[in-house]
């Protein structure tokens, strides 16, 4: 079963993928191989733009996507989001390193988890959550 809308599910907005793309990141390991990567690849544009050298920016999708492919892959055992969303999911990785760095991704892991139940609506707890919109 994978987190991933279903194509019979159409998706408007960042707000409506989230609650996708939280599902898709269950794992902490997957998360935490995200949060390498997109923190290395910050480094690498920062670096980058720093020294002035080109290298370093073309480098930076190669090291964060790899390393969140590797999670996706071989530790969530689903599809990256990006196939489907990139643009959606570049940001939702980005939400997602805050909530890391903050503390808070877990807690909204299992927020997700729960909304997921049957009869209940994912989205509706999208709305209460400032960081994503």
């Amino acid at each position: 079963m994978s987190p991933q809308p279903d194509e019979s599910q159409r998706i408007d907005s960042f707000e409506e993928f989230w609650p996708h793309y939280v599902r898709a990141h269950s794992s902490k390991g997957s998360r935490r191989l995200h949060f390498i990567g997109t923190s290395a690849a910050m480094a690498l544009v920062a670096g980058g733009v720093l020294t002035r050298r080109l290298w370093p920016v073309l480098l930076a999708p190669v090291v964060g996507y790899g390393c969140a492919w590797i999670g996706h892959f071989f530790v969530e055992g689903n599809v990256p989001a990006t196939f489907g969303h990139p643009l959606w999911s570049l940001k939702g990785d980005l939400v997602m390193w805050k909530k890391i760095l903050d503390g808070t991704m877990d807690a909204e892991v299992e927020r997700h988890r729960t909304a997921a139940e049957p009869g209940e609506s994912p989205e509706a707890n999208v709305a209460a959550d400032p960081t994503v919109n």
